[in-house]
């Protein structure tokens, strides 16, 4: 089966400032891809070439088989995008706002499915303004539904949202994909990029510096586990450094011990043979898996969201 989506090569320069340098990849059929990345690292920019609303210094990009460059019409007839920041006709309700746009396509979906889709047919009659939050994010992504699109596009889809709207969201990208749509997504939140995303290119001042599964991704690190445990007296000597599978110990401010391990199993077991031997008393033991900020913080040196 072909990829739906396939980069090749591409390059973005805003004058002597380089966007986006010369990265590479493809996403599959049915997959949800993600970019992940801080603020300003080109995410947004390699999207909007990829989707054919700015034209790449150099590079090809496709999207279900046409050159987005070439042809950026006949791409849009067949993908949905959702921007960073929408604005809609402030006097128009929902319903009429899908209509207007549907009017702009050969083939379009009835407003009233589309606001059933995101669960807000109830508000069909309801300005963008007077919604929430969360809700306008789902107005927005129905209106991203709007020609029944192949592939979907989003441009950090839960940025600014409470947790509760967030997770809501999620649930919603989740039936778009299982609606059989390739779903692109950039994102700054390693949970959403966790959750939602069967592969990740991690981006990073313009290049994409990791690419892989989530899972695969965190069990390349050499410290996949935190062991966390309240260990009176303890000092992260020689002898703890020195457990199975250890690469690291420190105790925290709050006295709390903590064993950077690449076999969670292996250390938890030396950890408590290491107390039974010396009598000492391990208590609120926890072990923590790795997540996509570790893996962004061992390529970069510097926190995801720094």
């Amino acid at each position: 089966m072909p990829d739906d989506i396939v980069v090749e090569n591409l390059v973005k320069t805003y004058g002597s400032v380089q966007a986006v340098r010369d990265i590479s990849f493809a996403v599959g059929r049915g997959e949800v891809f993600g970019i992940l990345g801080p603020n300003g690292a080109g995410k947004t920019t390699t999207l909007e070439c990829v989707e054919g609303l700015q034209p790449p210094t150099s590079g090809r990009m496709q999207v279900l088989g046409i050159d987005t460059h070439r042809e950026p019409e006949r791409v849009k007839e067949r993908i949905g995008v959702q921007l960073q920041a929408s604005a809609y006709f402030e006097h128009l309700t929902l319903t009429e706002i899908l209509e207007l746009f549907g009017r702009f396509y050969r083939r379009s979906l009835p407003a009233e499915e589309l606001l059933t889709k995101v669960s807000l047919v109830e508000k069909a009659d309801t300005q963008v303004k007077h919604l929430s939050g969360g809700q306008q994010q789902r107005f927005a992504i129905a209106a991203t539904l709007v020609n029944d699109p192949e592939v979907i596009f989003l441009d950090e889809p839960t940025t600014g949202l409470d947790p509760q709207a967030r997770r809501n969201l999620w649930e919603f990208i989740e039936r778009i994909h299982d609606d059989g749509r390739t779903v692109v997504l950039t994102t700054h939140y390693m949970e959403e990029a966790q959750t939602l995303c069967q592969r990740v290119a991690i981006m990073d001042q313009g290049e994409i510096v990791a690419m892989d599964t989530p899972a695969n991704l965190i069990r390349g690190l050499d410290a996949p586990y935190q062991i966390r445990a309240v260990v009176p007296g303890a000092s992260p000597g020689d002898e703890l450094r020195g457990l199975d599978g250890v690469t690291g110990a420190n105790v925290e401010e709050d006295g709390v011990l903590a064993l950077q391990s690449r076999d969670s199993t292996a250390t938890v077991r030396a950890l408590f043979e290491w107390g039974e031997r010396l009598n000492v008393r391990i208590e609120h033991l926890e072990v923590r898996p790795a997540t996509l900020e570790d893996v962004f913080l061992s390529l970069t040196g510097r926190a995801l969201e720094a």
